[in-house]
């Protein structure tokens, strides 16, 4: 057998192992479940509740993806007049970007999937997915499959959809700069590679890197930056610094803060801290999970989070074709998850277009992060994170009254697979 033949049976046997894997994910991950909603209980997405009027007929309600069952099952209201279906429309919004498998192999390896160890990456895609939405989109937009564009205001909005979607494209070019591509390229760096576990703090600073050289091949970026929280303290005037460009203006912020909750597992005194984040305008979500399992937070109920999860493995879009499919990059299943299940290493987001919204934040932010209780209970000293004044390098000393500093994510494999700790909407 010539070197070109066990080539090309080497391709064969990868990509059938690729989708070997894919549809094992999909067995595992893809479960058709349902989830209940309390009727009773606020449900918080990135910023924005909703809430039900409560029903005589029962306590909790099973909900389906067929639109129709919303609108019968209750009648609804909720802090905005949108109810339980503004919560559908607001979580279909959100930009999810899972496993792909085909796309062209990463450089240096024989992966063209990333099926099985990319979904640190993943859950950082959509986080700042999720930022660049609301920078470009705003907040309120609301994704609208079955209406076309009427109007210019719309038409701009289909437009800045896809090209947002395009620069996570799974391909390894300048206008993708948020491709996986990218982020394993930028992760070589510091001795990462494809098929490596990457912890949140370390998918962090990737993007960091990602936005910075962004910015040199694409103006849109030049209004825009990433900064990174060291030893979970942020530096208010590294910040300053960050957003200041050369004529003075402010740039929107993205502000990432890897922390530790817990040594082994999470400690359960940061729950109501981590849950009321997500009450908070300037909120873009977690990325954490479970051990080995990744996942992208973004709201709760009760002592369940709501996540998005990067796990089921979809083929590649072709994101440069024109009128692309959108309807894998968004999900009409949320899942949930017990937040005692939650892995205690993760990166919390925040998006600030304005200076007055991070002093705001800064404001806001400082007495929730601050576990409630006993001062005498155990990790009652130490707040998620902090604000300090100065800069980083003034710093002599670690700031004080901080959690610990390890931020790897945790590895243990005997949780590996457990999925049934977590509701979900049948998935279509």
């Amino acid at each position: 057998m010539n070197t070109q033949d066990e080539g090309n049976n080497s391709d064969v046997e990868g990509k059938v192992k690729n989708r070997l894997l894919s549809m094992w994910n999909n067995v595992k991950y893809g479960m058709k479940l349902k989830t209940n909603f309390s009727k009773e209980s606020p449900v918080w997405l990135l910023g924005k509740c909703y809430r039900r009027i409560e029903s005589p007929s029962s306590d909790s309600t099973e909900l389906g993806t067929d639109v129709a069952a919303f609108q019968s099952q209750s009648e609804i209201a909720s802090s905005d007049d949108e109810g339980f279906e503004g919560f559908k429309k607001d979580f279909i919004s959100r930009l999810w970007l899972t496993y792909r498998r085909e796309f062209p192999i990463l450089n240096g390896s024989n992966y063209s999937s990333d099926c099985g160890w990319g979904c640190m990456l993943r859950s950082g895609q959509m986080l700042i997915a999720q930022a660049l939405v609301c920078h470009i989109l705003g907040r309120d937009w609301r994704w609208q499959p079955d209406h076309q564009p009427t109007t210019r205001e719309s038409f701009i909005e289909v437009v800045n959809h896809r090209k947002i979607i395009k620069w996570f494209g799974d391909k390894p070019s300048r206008n993708s700069p948020f491709s996986i591509h990218t982020l394993v390229a930028l992760g070589e760096a510091s001795g990462k590679k494809a098929g490596d576990w990457y912890g949140p703090g370390f998918v962090a600073h990737l993007f960091r890197q990602a936005f910075k050289r962004a910015s040199e091949d694409n103006y849109e970026f030049d209004s825009l930056t990433v900064c990174v929280a060291q030893d979970c303290a942020v530096y208010i005037k590294d910040v300053m610094e960050e957003c200041t460009d050369k004529n003075g203006k402010w740039k929107s912020l993205i502000l990432l803060i890897p922390v530790r909750l817990g040594a082994e597992k999470f400690n359960s005194i940061y729950a109501p801290c981590l849950t009321t984040l997500f009450s908070l305008k300037q909120c873009i979500g977690i990325i954490g999970g479970r051990p080995k399992h990744s996942l992208y937070f973004v709201g709760y109920q009760d002592d369940k989070l709501i996540h998005l999860d990067p796990h089921y493995c979809q083929e590649v879009v072709d994101v440069w074709a024109v009128d692309f499919p959108l309807t894998s990059f968004h999900c009409r299943s949320p899942r949930k998850i017990h937040l005692s299940k939650m892995d205690p290493s993760c990166c919390i987001g925040f998006y600030c277009p304005t200076k007055e919204s991070f002093f705001n934040l800064i404001e806001i932010v400082q007495p929730l992060v601050i576990p409630p209780g006993r001062t005498d209970s155990p990790g009652s000293e130490y707040p998620m994170f902090i604000f300090c004044d100065g800069y980083s390098r003034d710093a002599q000393l670690s700031p004080k009254k901080l959690p610990p500093s390890e931020l790897e994510y945790s590895m243990d494999s005997s949780t590996d697979g457990d999925d049934m700790g977590t509701e979900a909407f049948e998935i279509l």
